[in-house]
């Protein structure tokens, strides 16, 4: 799907929501749900095609594929914290919501620890 294909798609069930939002609220989250799950299928193509280019990336300069995958776990923590993060604060389960980005930052900050220990090294081998 396009930028515009998903940007009216939002804009739609956003408006669909809001007109449930007041009689049955549950049914404007559960559309809300749908149309995350929606826009984030749509968006596993483009996620695909990315990989692929960075792993020949990777291929031609020659680096460590480890990093890659740090880089794939960090980008998937990221996203999925921001859904279900989405999805609580629909839900009115702030408290729940904040707890979970607590939970991704944190994840992230230790994912990362060993790129950043590479990349440490490499600056002190470049000093020295």
């Amino acid at each position: 799907m396009s930028m515009l294909q998903i940007g009216i798609l939002g804009v739609a069930g956003v408006l669909l929501a809001l007109q449930f939002k007041s009689g049955k609220s549950e049914y404007g989250i559960y559309i809300s749900i749908a149309l995350g799950m929606l826009i984030f299928a749509s968006l596993l193509g483009k996620i695909s095609l990315l990989k692929d280019v960075l792993n020949e990336v990777s291929n031609v300069v020659g680096l460590n594929s480890d990093y890659f995958k740090t880089l794939w776990k960090i980008l998937g923590i990221t996203y999925a914290a921001e859904f279900s993060s989405a999805i609580c604060k629909d839900a009115g389960y702030q408290t729940i919501a904040l707890q979970i980005e607590v939970f991704a930052k944190t994840t992230i900050l230790v994912l990362s620890l060993p790129v950043l220990s590479a990349l440490l090294q490499t600056i002190r081998g470049f000093l020295v």
